[in-house]
């Protein structure tokens, strides 16, 4: 017999591309409209919502026994969704510890507990790699991840943490920690400049990143990274989404480019566990 929730609707891309990964795709029967991994959900499920708001009458149409979103972001939308009788699962991760322990739930509500330990351990290990070889770097450079330009948000903690495993030093950890985006609001629009970062990484949550608008800030002509044009961009899709794709593809991209900075060559043997964005 099949367990748990048959008709699932997830609201953002992260639990598509785990249930996929899992072999579980069948039970999705509605997504986001943002998702991009894997490919062939886009043409196989039903796009239901955006990020903020959803399509009420197409996901009560769908009859679905869970639905399945993310943070605060999301409160107004799974508030209709409840008082329309539905089931919902609001998560709430922020650290790659939580991720993992997110992961892992959603694994044990459609009976895959045992694909999803070999997956998480296949991609613990690959972070244990990476860590134990940045720790044979001589230094380690100063980085910026700008999740937006207007207000300039910087990293949320996740995204902090893999940076930090991926070889460098977030310049903003202090606001890593404040789960809200506007508590990651940066005021001062010569701060990020006066901390000096060698590497600057945008990824503007859904739109291209301009490094050229970034360079040309007034005051930031001096900043390390402005002077040696490091400057680069990791899609959204690959490192904001709380879930697998963070996780593989958004560590690799940023060790790669950490360790361009400093001259060193990335961990070899890339573990590949996501899906192509």
């Amino acid at each position: 017999m099949t367990r748990g929730p048959q008709r699932i609707v997830a609201l953002t891309e992260e639990t598509t591309e785990w249930l996929y990964l899992l072999g579980e795709e069948r039970r999705l029967v509605g997504i986001s409209g943002y998702t991009v991994r894997p490919r062939q959900a886009r043409h196989e499920k039903p796009r239901v919502s955006a990020f903020l708001d959803g399509k009420l009458d197409k996901i009560v149409a769908l009859e679905p026994d869970l639905v399945i979103g993310f943070s605060d972001m999301q409160a107004a939308l799974a508030d209709k969704l409840v008082r329309a009788g539905l089931n919902v699962w609001i998560t709430n991760q922020r650290s790659v510890a939580e991720i993992f322990t997110t992961m892992r739930w959603l694994a044990t509500l459609v009976d895959a507990q045992d694909r999803a330990d070999t997956w998480i351990a296949g991609c613990q290990a690959r972070h244990a790699a990476i860590a134990a070889h940045v720790a044979r770097w001589p230094r380690r450079p100063r980085v910026y991840f700008e999740e937006w330009d207007e207000p300039m948000i910087s990293a949320i903690r996740w995204v902090s943490e893999l940076l930090e495993l991926a070889g460098g030093v977030d310049v903003f950890p202090d606001k890593a920690r404040q789960g809200l985006g506007r508590d990651r609001v940066i005021a001062d629009a010569l701060e990020p400049a006066r901390r000096a970062p060698e590497l600057i990484v945008g990824s503007w949550c859904g739109k291209k990143f301009r490094p050229e608008r970034v360079a040309a800030r007034p005051g930031w002509h001096s900043v390390p990274a402005v002077v040696e044009g490091r400057l680069v961009e990791i899609k959204s899709c690959d490192i904001l989404q709380p879930g697998p794709a963070a996780l593989t593809d958004g560590l690799e991209q940023l060790h790669r480019h950490i360790a361009a900075t400093v001259g060193e060559l990335p961990a070899a043997a890339a573990h590949n566990a996501g899906h192509d964005g």
